[in-house]
């Protein structure tokens, strides 16, 4: 899948090293304890996906792994070289068809054409205007009758830990759903988690199918 960068997008790229970072570290923690367990996001997810998957942001690839056990193909992209060369490992030990790459999700363009497309925690990591060309560009890379899958952080959420200063999006209650009209919603739920130091997660997650 191409990935094209323009000189505009090389400064928006810059905007998320911090959360780069922040997940590097963390992704090497967990593989190191071998903690590939489903997140609630990625379990909801799990059975719309079907045929040809892109996962975006696909971290530690517990959903990619999960979607090529039961037959799906799974292309998945991250900006931590860690999720990326684990994922890589765990696919190969188990010949599983997965094609994991490194991509600066931030300031790249994605193209192709899937049956599925997925971007479970993602898209708040980006300013507005990133966020909401994400969104688009996950839309129009989704065949007729494919599913995308959206999980985000919305307003609400107080825990800002993995945040750089200004460049992120606390998407609205219902903003996701809403950007998937005309299509065929299958899902769409919204969950609350505590977080350190008294501060709350808010999430919205929307499972939607694009009109054939």
């Amino acid at each position: 899948m191409p990935l094209a960068r323009t000189e505009s997008q090389i400064t928006t790229a810059g905007v998320a090293n911090h959360a780069v970072e922040f997940f590097d570290r963390q992704f090497r923690a967990q593989i190191d304890a071998r903690e590939f367990v489903l997140n609630p996001f990625e379990q909801a997810v799990l059975p719309y996906l079907d045929a040809d998957v892109l996962d975006l942001g696909c971290g530690l690839g517990n959903l990619a792994i999960a979607a090529a056990r039961k037959g799906c193909r799974v292309t998945a992209l991250d900006g931590s070289q860690a999720a990326v060369e684990g994922l890589t490992s765990r696919a190969r030990k188990e010949e599983l068809p997965i094609a994991a790459r490194k991509a600066d999700l931030a300031g790249s363009d994605f193209a192709g054409d899937f049956d599925a497309v997925v971007a479970v925690g993602l898209l708040m990591f980006f300013p507005r205007p990133r966020s909401a060309n994400m969104l688009v560009a996950m839309q129009k890379a989704t065949r007729p009758g494919g599913i995308a899958a959206v999980n985000v952080l919305t307003e609400g959420t107080t825990f800002m830990d993995m945040f750089a200063p200004d460049h992120f999006t606390l998407f609205g209650r219902d903003e996701v759903e809403h950007a998937f009209a005309g299509w065929d919603i299958l899902l769409s739920r919204h969950d609350g988690f505590d977080a350190p130091r008294g501060t709350r997660k808010e999430f919205s997650t929307v499972v939607a199918r694009k009109p054939r």
